[in-house]
């Protein structure tokens, strides 16, 4: 379904509905797929008014910031942002950068009252698994598709953006977890928002504050795996993503994964899929670059 919505293509809709005789709540907004580049894009979550709603805006490609409560974080693709308004947070596009996603905007007491629980639990940035990020781009395709939608549409696609993030995060890779160690929640977030920067282990011990050796055997007792594979899965999922997604070359896709070559890229990218990227974009319905 993500690839229906890129092949729709750009479009914002704004929902108008009357007020209904009997109260909803939760309800869609608005939906947008959206391209921007090299301009000026740019939102402060604390100046948009006092009305309450929320947002939800997946990543597709390129990459946008978020400043939320003082804490920066990088918005990269398959990345999905939730947030709750009004509140002290910005996000922009950064000078240079390009960025391609998708969002919805909603309202209504039950919406809100499941993101904010989301939002405490897991925080503003979340990597849904990739069924989640489909049912999410469904509920933006069908709201963008329709010339008229219903109040009761507009509810249900409201209910089904948040569950298909509900159940995302409850089947992908876990975003927060009290039993989770504090040093691999930030490994983890950090590997997320580095996969095309160098993720050594010296680097990754460093941000675990470990000791290498130490490092990399409870990293390998957490998760079952070594941290080498863990980025390398972690790149390839990105990968794939964006050979779906985006119309970026392979070369293009394999820097932006943390590939050091195209060649390298392709050769691992095959052994994992048994596919070239080539071939693999090309079964998917897109025209390989």
């Amino acid at each position: 379904m993500l690839s229906e919505l890129i092949r729709h293509g750009p479009g914002v809709r704004r929902i108008e509905l009357p007020k209904a005789e009997i109260a909803l709540h939760s309800m869609a907004t608005a939906a947008g797929y959206e391209r921007r580049a090299n301009e000026v894009y740019s939102w402060e979550g604390s100046t948009r008014g006092p009305k309450p709603f929320a947002v939800l805006q997946h990543t597709v490609a390129g990459r946008g910031a978020l400043d939320y409560a003082g804490t920066k974080h990088v918005l990269r693709p398959g990345q999905t942002m939730i947030l709750s308004l009004p509140h002290r947070h910005r996000y922009w596009l950064e000078t240079g950068q390009s960025w391609e996603y998708f969002w919805l905007t909603l309202t209504g007491s039950e919406a809100l009252r499941l993101v904010r629980t989301i939002l405490d639990a897991h925080g503003p940035v979340l990597r849904l698994a990739e069924p989640a990020i489909d049912r999410l781009a469904a509920c933006c395709r069908l709201l963008l598709a329709s010339d008229k939608t219903g109040a009761g549409e507009a509810s249900a696609a409201a209910y089904a953006a948040i569950m298909a993030i509900y159940d995302g995060i409850g089947s992908g890779e876990p975003q927060s977890d009290i039993a989770t160690p504090p040093f691999l929640l930030r490994v983890r977030r950090y590997i997320d928002d580095h996969l095309d920067a160098d993720l050594g282990i010296e680097a990754l011990a460093g941000v675990a504050q470990l000791s290498r050796a130490h490092f990399v055997r409870r990293f390998a007792e957490a998760t079952s795996v070594s941290p080498s594979r863990y980025v390398l899965n972690r790149r390839l999922e990105l990968a794939r993503r964006l050979l779906v997604a985006t119309d970026t070359s392979v070369a293009g896709v394999a820097e932006a994964s943390g590939f050091a070559t195209a060649n390298y890229f392709g050769k691992v990218f095959r052994r994992a899929y048994g596919l070239t990227p080539g071939e693999f974009r090309a079964g998917s319905g897109r025209p390989d670059a």
